[in-house]
């Protein structure tokens, strides 16, 4: 198991009417959300990722549909499948990512501890391990 990457239950209302979940910067989520972005209409057999942070840190919710993180720390691979709104997993810097397996109409909503900084970004996993 890879340490501190972890699935994090959100709260749940539910209702005949319908059910909510809410997500609380430095709450819920393990840091103060300075980024949002999401991932939507990935075509069958893509995958998105593929690179880790020197800084950022993500916490990842599948809001519709399905798809799967593995997540690599260096020494050990894990994967977790997404498949919830109520829940979400938290990925610390210095974890490289993938996702794939993404179902139809599946859109992944994605909260960052850092606003968008490229130089934050590692894309090749050999620099990937030798930071770590």
């Amino acid at each position: 198991m890879i340490e501190h990457c972890t699935i994090i239950d959100l709260p749940q209302f539910l209702e005949e009417r319908g059910n909510l979940t809410f997500i609380e910067s430095e709450g819920l989520v393990p840091f103060k959300v300075k980024r949002t972005h999401w991932i939507y209409d990935v075509p069958g057999g893509e995958f998105r990722g593929s690179h880790a942070y020197k800084k950022n840190k993500e916490f990842v919710i599948a809001l519709s549909g399905s798809f799967d993180i593995t997540l690599h720390d260096g020494k050990r691979e894990q994967k977790f499948s997404l498949n919830r709104s109520y829940y979400g997993l938290y990925v610390p810097h210095l974890i490289w990512r993938s996702l794939d397996n993404f179902s139809t109409n599946a859109l992944a909503l994605v909260l960052s501890s850092e606003h968008y900084n490229e130089n934050d970004y590692i894309w090749n996993y050999e620099e990937f391990k030798k930071l770590i």
